[in-house]
């Protein structure tokens, strides 16, 4: 009976500690100033109850380690592509998709601006060698589409490299799908207001200043710009082999629940044999005694 009951707290223990990770991830006005966030939770009242949240959250991961397993298995290729305005949200999915997977099945590539060697190479090469093997989910934060957005936008490829882009990338989409790979392309859909106030909420957050670029405010300037790229690029990119998909992300908590439970249904993955785990046994030996190490090797216990 004992063992019965040290087990349970063992196992409440264990859940108290993964709720406190998802509160962790969650807390996205540490140390904002009053007046912005009130604000905000004015303008976003209706937002999904927290524990609901937290528990629709927990019940779709737990589907995501089953979409793991049968990736592994089968030696799925899955590539899963995460577009939008700043601060759209992207990152955000991006974390709680990969939270409780293997990182060496689920691993997300977000690629810095190119180098001067990659800026003479074919436009795809530098993401190809980033494709998935069989067994392998990859998640991009941000992809190639940066040709068609802010590459564009803001004057870093000519009209011609842009047009060059529309009529290749079709082809190179329908080659990945031909090869295998499971191509799935979210775009993060957020109003002018709502990007105007995650901006200033990173303006007076030290946590979350870094996410701020000179590109991200002069996002702010070309809004229509960007509009109308996005446009052009959703009329001449959306294939029936690779279709877009677009996640409302003014709630944040609402575009993670519902972009997960989307994906989750655009593949149809089902249980996989699992062999069973017992733990063996230790072996003890009565000549080994354990030594004591230094104390200067120890981290200092402060907390």
């Amino acid at each position: 009976m004992t063992d019965f009951h040290s087990s349970h707290d063992w196992l409440e223990q264990e859940l108290a500690d993964t709720l406190d990770e998802d509160f962790e991830l969650d807390l996205e006005d540490a140390v904002l100033s009053q007046e912005i966030a009130r604000i905000y939770k004015d303008r976003h009242a209706d937002t999904i109850d927290r524990q609901v949240y937290f528990r629709e959250l927990l019940r779709l991961q737990a589907e995501l380690i089953r979409l793991q397993s049968w990736v592994q298995h089968h030696k799925e290729k899955v590539v899963v592509l995460f577009e939008g305005r700043d601060s759209a949200g992207k990152g955000g999915v991006i974390k709680r998709i990969t939270q409780r997977l293997n990182p060496r099945v689920a691993r997300t590539v977000a690629l810095p601006a190119p180098s001067d060697r990659e800026r003479t190479q074919w436009y795809f090469q530098r993401y190809v060698p980033h494709l998935p093997a069989g067994g392998e989910i990859v998640l991009f934060d941000r992809s190639w589409y940066n040709r068609a957005g802010v590459e564009r936008v803001m004057g870093f490829a000519s009209e011609d490299q842009v047009e060059q882009f529309f009529r290749d990338v079709p082809e190179f989409e329908r080659m990945l799908v031909r090869s295998g790979i499971r191509l799935v392309k979210y775009w993060f859909s957020i109003t002018d207001e709502e990007q105007q106030m995650r901006f200033l909420m990173r303006i007076h957050d030290p946590m979350k200043q870094w996410k701020l670029s000179p590109m991200d405010l002069q996002s702010r300037v070309r809004w229509e710009q960007y509009t109308k790229a996005k446009e052009e690029m959703f009329a001449r990119t959306n294939i029936p082999e690779a279709p877009w998909y677009i996640v409302e992300g003014n709630d944040k908590k609402r575009a993670r629940l519902n972009c997960i439970d989307h994906l989750l249904g655009l593949i149809p993955y089902a249980d996989v044999p699992h062999e069973e785990i017992t733990l063996p046994d230790r072996v003890f030996n009565p000549d080994y005694e354990r030594a004591v190490l230094p104390e200067e090797l120890y981290v200092p216990q402060k907390y």
